[in-house]
């Protein structure tokens, strides 16, 4: 044969096949596809329609395979059993979503504050307005209010698994084609199914031509299954029922008809949803971690203000009912000063300004709390086909008698070059084999590829697609194709494992057949060889030397396919085509593969070097997917083999958590396999963040710590069970999530310790004040039984308004330390941890000694004597903690470096230390504000001392953390 061949564009192949993958969804336990109610795995093959003769099945279910039902039977079965949909989660209702955002340990200590407040000031004989607690159940609304919006934002309404079967089907009834809507497809229908069609329901295969069936939504396969109604003989995964056809899988090539088994929640996705509703998900590391330190500070606050109290009423030898009154003022006070009001409102909005920040990234976050598990996150489990690859068959290598060619460029964008030894080809005779081996492909070939806005697409079998892309790579190919003109065609089926076209080349009366099929097959039809412009025999050592190079290509993870050609006569019939399929010319193999994504490699290696595991947990062969985790990096070349479905159903659980520590690729693995993945990887102390687009990878995502869905190829039951959805599927964005989850979380650390420090700062300070009355000149200050350095409102201001500022001005600084060198923190490793607890107490002990040994300075009677009366004092100890807790801001950026390291970059936390310092000048001396507040006019010379009273929070803290980095230099973090 001289040249090439061509692929002619009247084969129109409606692409439909899903871009969608998971993982096998084998055996699950649930009804039978035939009997309702009947448990698949308790019987035995006689329920699984796949080992049944479909004669058989017709019988059981009174079905007439040449008419099928009657229209009034149909409709009489769709009454009794339901339409032929996915059953959904009802939408939470309003008041369910509103409750749920009280539902928090810290609201409930808030509340506590309110009624203790509200008790009080009714006690004090109801007298004013009850700021503190009206001011308290304020911050309550507006942190549900914030929580509420936030959620409704990104609440995917739509009832995603009804979502995937509204389509319609063609059906056989009363002995007419019909078309009806896919949800009112019955048990016993004949569907008719053609390419492009999406399958409507579980079915029995009756006969078939050339059907292929892309099941990537169900099986994880990248490649479309090529189905034929012969009988299995055993009970097989889903994967290999080859004489089965099934709900929500879509139909690449060929026609057949098909006896409908199973409809709605008994099909194999209805398994899948049924355990998606089974699976429960679990609190979020900082949600675990947040009620621990609720919890703590409950009893701390329960403890703090009995002890004072009791301290108070016997050091002050209270009896009358108005210092009881007082003592309970004050117990409150401290209530006050040790709960930080605003956490619950400045967690929300911190955690929310992560949400909109990942959405810039395209990495949409559905519940708050989610945004810092992603940086907590040990373990990433990914999908292979579509995320950690393209999904895009591409032919990367040629072998013919000449030597082997390597093609560039990945996908279907036709962009890239034919390489030899690394080199461009440029050996004529090679360029002409390999030419051939390309033409050859693409004129037998039903798939079509077309360019739309930029953009290319497919249509037909992906794999098919691949010649055609890879013939645009090579200078002259695409043009010799277009000579040729297809006459017929013999199509592949899995018996044959090959396909033939019968094509004419214009202007030459020579008539070829091209033969496209398994190597091993194809050269068992071959005689001869092409070696450049020469036809040679094919002997022993050729035939070696071509399955030879099968093999090597199959041990790299290749899929193979060969090409071969014979001359026929003109006129020759299509019927006359299947009896021509003899003494081919052999004229290569190519090696296909899905490839991986070009970013995905630089993720993988930013996730290792910040201490995540990167797991792949796929549907496909085993060694394709040991292949493409070695060439991303998941694995080296010692560890590149892969567990699975098989393997693990055989372990219990000590060995599948052994397994699990130690291997990091799964192939052939079904849904509760990776449930099983997951379960062992949280039970091992590990935060799993999971990855996947298939309907199949739903029930892990529900499951794992952060389920993560594609936003583009991703299926809707994914997305609505996963947490997170990537808006652009590149698994590199993931990684740029979990450098966002580790930022907000070293922020949230930031706000903690600052809002907790300044709230110990004033529980000291209060505590002291009444035990050391006596001492700093508070005892004579006033004729009242019991005088208090800071009043209840002084208080109040600190923690809403002073402290909030700040707060929430840390919840979007930058990143100042690398946070992706460093390992993930671990479950067991609090976010309050015994380091940071010292700190805080040691930084509010500090706050505390530096406010009472400033009212000591102006108070007469105490160490200092001084001459100003009980509230100018006062006023200047409550500047200096105000002021002191702004130093402390700067301080609490990090636990160990310095409060001046990137000082500057931070410009909102600037503006929100100034904006209180102005407030604080506003309270001391505006009337009005002196008169709600308690506070009286200071000269400059009080303010002077209040700040540099103040400032030694800051030098105090900075030598401790010198002391700490001495301590702990060369040591990683």
């Amino acid at each position: 044969m001289a040249q090439p061949f061509r692929e002619r564009d009247h084969h129109k192949v409606d692409r439909s096949g899903s871009r969608e993958r998971s993982t096998p969804a084998t055996d699950v336990a649930r009804r039978t596809t035939l009997g309702r109610d009947v448990p698949r795995e308790s019987g035995t093959q006689a329920h699984d329609p796949s080992v049944r003769d479909v004669e058989d099945v017709a019988r059981e279910l009174d079905a007439d395979l040449s008419v099928g039902l009657a229209s009034a039977e149909a409709a009489r079965r769709l009454a009794a059993d339901g339409p032929n949909t996915l059953r959904s989660r009802p939408p939470e209702p309003l008041w369910r979503k509103i409750l749920a955002q009280f539902q928090d340990p810290l609201i409930y200590l808030l509340l506590v504050a309110v009624a203790i407040s509200a008790v009080a000031w009714a006690a004090e004989g109801a007298s004013g307005f009850p700021v503190d607690a009206v001011v308290i159940a304020a911050v309550i609304l507006l942190n549900a209010v914030l929580g509420l919006v936030q959620e409704s934002k990104a609440e995917n309404a739509v009832a995603a698994l009804q979502s995937m079967t509204a389509a319609t089907s063609t059906v056989l009834r009363d002995g007419r084609l019909v078309t009806v809507p896919s949800a009112e497809l019955v048990r016993g229908d004949v569907l008719v199914l053609g390419e492009g069609d999406a399958v409507g329901a579980d079915a029995r295969l009756v006969h078939a031509a050339a059907l292929k069936v892309q099941e990537a939504s169900l099986t994880g396969e990248s490649e479309a299954v090529t189905k034929n109604p012969a009988t299995l003989a055993a009970h097989a995964p889903l994967g290999d029922r080859l004489d089965m056809v099934f709900k929500g899988t879509a139909v690449a090539q060929g026609v057949g008809r098909a006896l409908v088994t199973a409809t709605g929640m008994d099909t194999e996705m209805g398994a899948i949803a049924e355990m998606l509703d089974a699976t429960e998900e679990d609190p979020s590391p900082l949600q675990r971690e947040i009620t621990g330190v609720s919890r703590l500070l409950g009893v701390t606050v329960i403890v703090i203000a009995v002890v004072v109290m009791v301290v108070t009423a016997l050091v002050n030898e209270v009896t009358t009912l108005t210092d009881f009154v007082t003592v309970l003022l004050l117990g409150v006070s401290l209530a006050v000063a040790a709960v930080p009001e605003g956490l619950p409102a400045i967690l929300s909005v911190v955690l929310a300004i992560g949400v909109q920040r990942m959405a810039r990234r395209s990495a949409v976050v559905k519940k708050l709390h989610s945004v810092e598990t992603l940086g907590s996150a040990s373990v990433i489990a990914s999908d292979k086909t579509g995320t950690l690859t393209k999904n895009e068959m591409t032919i990367e290598r040629v072998v013919t008698a000449s030597g082997e060619v390597r093609l560039t460029g990945v996908g279907y964008r036709p962009d890239g070059e034919a390489l030899a030894a690394g080199a461009p080809l440029e050996d004529p005779e090679l360029t002409r084999e390999v030419g051939m081996v390309l033409g050859g492909g693409s004129l037998a070939n039903d798939a079509q590829l077309t360019e739309r806005d930029g953009e290319w697409e497919i249509q037909g079998d992906p794999t098919e697609a691949a010649f055609l892309v890879a013939a645009h790579k090579l200078r002259g190919t695409v043009d010799r194709v277009r000579t040729f003109e297809r006459r017929g065609e013999v199509p592949f089926t899995s018996e044959r494992k090959m396909m033939s076209a019968l094509v004419d080349p214009e202007g030459d009366g020579a008539w070829a057949l091209v033969t496209k099929g398994a190597p091993d097959v194809l050269l068992r039809r071959c005689t001869r060889q092409q070696v450049g412009s020469d036809v040679v025999p094919l002997d022993d050592g050729r035939r070696a030397e071509a399955l030879a190079a099968v093999e090597t290509l199959s041990e790299q993870a290749y899929r193979t396919l060969g090409v071969a050609y014979r001359r026929v006569e003109e006129g020759t019939s299509a019927q006359q085509l299947e009896d021509s399929e003899h003494d081919l010319v052999y004229v290569g193999v190519v090696g296909i593969i899905d490839p991986p994504r070009p970013e995905v490699a630089e993720a993988v290696e930013q996730a290792h070097r910040a201490g995540v595991r990167i797991m792949m947990i796929t549907g496909d062969h085993p060694t394709t997917a040991a292949r493409i985790a070695e060439d991303l990096g998941i694995v080296g070349a010692d560890d590149a083999r892969a567990v699975t479905g098989v393997d693990l159903d055989s372990l219990d659980a000590a060995a599948l958590r052994e397994v699990t520590r130690n291997v990091s690729v799964y192939a052939r693995v079904a849904p509760q396999n990776k449930l099983q993945i997951v379960d062992a990887l949280q039970a091992d102390g590990h935060v799993v963040a999971m990855t996947g687009d298939g309907v199949n990878d739903a029930p892990a995502l529900k499951s794992a710590d952060i389920g993560v869905a594609m936003g583009i190829t991703g299926t809707e039951v994914t997305k609505e069970a996963a947490k997170m959805i990537l808006g652009d599927d590149n698994f590199a964005t993931i990684v740029a999530a979990v450098r966002q989850g580790r930022t907000i979380f070293d922020n949230i650390k930031k706000f903690l310790r600052y809002l907790l420090s300044s709230n110990m700062g004033e529980v000291f300070t209060v505590f002291l004040g009444v035990v050391l009355a006596g001492v700093i000149g508070l005892a004579g200050a006033s004729d009242d039984a019991v005088v208090v350095p800071l009043l209840a409102t002084q208080i109040l201001w600190i923690n809403l308004v002073t402290d909030s500022g700040p707060a929430l001005a840390m919840g979007v600084d930058p990143e100042i330390d690398d946070v992706m060198g460093r390992r993930p923190r671990s479950l067991s490793e609090r976010i309050i941890d015994r380091h940071m607890w010292t700190g805080i107490l040691s930084i509010g002990l500090v706050m505390a000694l530096a406010t009472l040994a400033t009212i000591d300075i102006f108070l007469p009677g105490g160490l200092v004597e001084g001459r100003d009366s009980l509230e100018v004092a006062r006023t200047a100890g409550f500047t200096t903690l105000v002021v002191a807790q702004l130093f402390n801001a700067f301080n609490s950026r990090s636990e160990t470096t310095s409060a001046f390291h990137r000082l500057f970059v931070n410009g909102w936390l600037w503006g929100a230390v100034v904006l209180a310092f102005v407030l604080q000048i506003a309270i001391v001396e505006v009337p009005f504000l002196q008169a709600a507040f308690g506070t009286a006019s200071m000269d400059l010379a009080h303010w002077a001392v209040a700040v540099a009273m103040a400032s030694s929070v800051l030098w105090f803290d900075e030598l401790r953390k010198l002391v700490w980095r001495a301590r702990h230099r060369g040591e990683v973090v």
